[in-house]
């Protein structure tokens, strides 16, 4: 598969999330709005690393690969690179925890809607980011 089949693939897949994630949020699912919203975000990061050639490791934050190579990122996402790399790092942070839990917390009680707007915003963000990159992907 050609990178720029990646980009295109990873992107029409953010796509279709933020949807989900639309129903996640109406159906007061905040824990898995904060998982899924990574995946959203992780999803579109990867698809800019791919679109600048570079073949993104297996990491589920890449902040410090788009800044070391931030020459080389479209000029809306260079613009916007340090919010870029706080949600990727904040969502990344709760990734397993809005999943899993912990001995000591359950992720439907811990998360509340305040988080998962938060975190709905933010993919809804980086999604629309994408959008520079959509049609030359």
């Amino acid at each position: 598969m050609k990178n720029s089949d990646l980009v295109v693939d990873y992107l029409k897949r953010s796509h279709s999330r933020i949807r989900a994630l639309q129903v996640l949020y109406q159906d007061q699912n905040w824990a898995d709005v904060m998982r899924e919203s990574q995946e959203v975000v992780e999803l579109v990061l990867k698809a800019v690393l791919r679109h600048i050639g570079i073949d993104p490791p297996r990491v589920h934050d890449v902040s410090d690969i788009l800044e070391a190579h931030q020459q080389l990122l479209p000029a809306g996402v260079q613009a916007e690179l340090s919010q870029i790399m706080k949600i990727s790092r904040s969502l990344r942070r709760d990734r397993e925890l809005a999943f899993y839990g912990s001995e000591d917390l359950t992720p439907s009680h811990f998360y509340k809607e305040a988080d998962a707007k938060e975190a709905l915003g933010w993919a809804q963000f980086v999604v629309g980011l994408s959008r520079e990159i959509w049609s030359e992907g």
